[in-house]
């Protein structure tokens, strides 16, 4: 492992230390965790330009199917005509 140091505004470490007492775990471990995360939600960099996924939502949130992801980013778009049913 490498050492480093950072700096964190007064607030901002208060927290830190509150959830890492309440999950008992250290605060470096908390700061591990906390960075990893934020590194599972980009690509790396040597895979930019690449053909990239988006992360998956763990729970909660809206279900889109992937292919019509797009559509929910074009504001100006008239939202698709809902397929009719068939009947069985």
């Amino acid at each position: 492992m490498v050492r480093t140091q950072i700096q964190l505004p007064d607030q901002v470490y208060a927290r830190a230390r509150r959830v890492a007492k309440a999950k008992e775990i250290s605060l470096a471990e908390l700061a591990r965790r906390g960075i990893e995360a934020i590194l599972d939600q980009y690509p790396a960099p040597e895979l930019i330009g690449a053909e990239w996924t988006p992360p998956r939502v763990r729970s909660g949130g809206v279900k889109v199917p992937l292919d019509r992801l797009k559509d929910f980013g074009e504001v100006d778009a008239p939202s698709p005509e809902p397929k009719a049913r068939k009947r069985a």
